[in-house]
């Protein structure tokens, strides 16, 4: 199987995201990646400017706009195991120099294992800092931004999201890059995120 990562347009991108991601929502495109197995497109990776000025300067504040968010990734389940992590490393090294962050949503069980994998940095999960819990008041069918526009039925505490950033370019501009990153750089292994399990196997020789 002859696999081909190249760029391509946002529209297409979008298209892609919306049928076969499982959010089925468009997002804001900076730079659009597809992968390509024997001509045939399987995959879309989206790095988009972050909604929220504030986490680009939180992220770096002598350059917010250095600061790309990983906000779509979508592979088909008919490529092979590990599909998606060979994909965006080979998408990383497409893009210009930049600081890359992404989130992986715990409401989705989704613990970031993939960028774990690529040698993202772990930067801890959101809200980890407050002692009291958030909440999101819930219309059905509606985005919570919507809720009290349209009077919102219930409220849900809202799951934190695990964050993780990583830089792009070449050994020096990465360098550079990680200097001006004021995201923390954590061990997930003694500081993992609210709600990952963790499976422990017996060592050889116990029950």
């Amino acid at each position: 199987m002859l696999r081909i990562v190249a760029p391509i347009t946002s529209a297409l991108a979008t298209q892609i995201v919306i049928q076969n991601h499982y959010l089925h929502r468009r997002s804001n495109v900076r730079f659009a990646f597809g992968l390509f197995a024997d001509c045939k497109l399987v995959g879309v990776v989206i790095f988009g400017t972050p909604a929220s000025r504030h986490l680009q300067v939180s992220a770096c504040a002598t350059d917010p706009s250095s600061v790309v968010e990983l906000n779509r990734l979508w592979v088909s389940d008919d490529m092979p195991r590990n599909t998606e992590s060979w994909f965006v490393s080979r998408a990383l090294k497409l893009l210009p120099p930049l600081i890359v962050v992404s989130y992986a949503d715990t409401k989705q069980r989704h613990f970031g294992y993939i960028y774990r994998a690529l040698g993202f940095n772990y930067a801890g999960w959101t809200d980890m800092d407050r002692k009291t819990a958030r909440y999101d008041y819930v219309v059905p069918g509606k985005h919570s931004r919507d809720a009290f526009r349209v009077g919102y039925t219930h409220r849900v505490q809202r799951l934190p999201k695990v964050r993780y950033w990583i830089t792009t370019g070449n050994k020096r501009e990465r360098k550079e890059l990680m200097r001006k990153c004021t995201w923390p750089t954590l061990d997930w292994r003694s500081s993992r995120p609210p709600g990952e399990i963790v499976i422990r196997l017996p060592t050889a020789g116990r029950a």
